[in-house]
């Protein structure tokens, strides 16, 4: 009853941080990016033969010859949206339109962990008093979606799979020696 306790609160404490934690991130990132491509609009508006100018350097970098080059910007910068979304692509990298949902993020996030800190909770959810079963399925886990993770990125199974396990070891480590030690002194 005490494992299944904790281990819940654990859950829903630690997947309500992660969610928090990525939403906040994804939205600092968004507010840097937006606040950058202010700049921009504001440098397009101030100085527009400049940056038309800035923009024909950054077609010539890319292959383009002089004259069309030229021309392209000037095309461009007819159009005040489309020369701030060419200007931020190419100088931020990044499309304002397309930037990533704080809410999304957060969602993914909390489900994830949600997800994994189930996996070994799930034996004491239906009975099973039996740690290494609870390890065993936490160690299969971390293999898979390590493996699975890294072949989704082109890299070799295994490679992620030992790198995930490692990883979780690690964390259980750390955990079961804190608890030791808190269990130790509160003893």
């Amino acid at each position: 009853h005490t494992i299944v306790l904790t281990g819940l609160a654990g859950l829903v404490a630690g997947a309500c941080s992660m969610a928090t934690g990525e939403y906040v991130s994804v939205s600092s990132q968004n507010e840097l990016i937006l606040a950058e491509v202010d700049k921009e609009r504001l440098e397009l508006e101030h100085h527009p033969h400049a940056e038309q100018a800035e923009l024909a350097g950054m077609l010539r970098a890319r292959g383009v010859s002089a004259a069309t080059a030229k021309q392209a910007a000037a095309e461009i910068s007819e159009y005040p949206d489309k020369a701030l979304a060419v200007h931020a692509l190419e100088e931020l990298g990044v499309d304002p339109a397309e930037l990533p949902s704080p809410a999304v993020a957060a969602g993914a996030s909390l489900m994830s962990f949600a997800i994994g800190a189930v996996i070994p909770l799930f034996p004491y959810l239906i009975g099973l008093n039996v740690l290494a079963v609870a390890l065993g399925l936490a160690a299969v886990a971390a293999v898979a979606g390590g493996g699975l993770a890294a072949r989704l990125a082109g890299r070799p199974f295994w490679r992620g799979a030992i790198r995930q396990l490692l990883l979780g070891a690690a964390a259980v480590a750390i955990t079961y020696g804190i608890g030791a030690a808190v269990g130790h002194v509160a003893g």
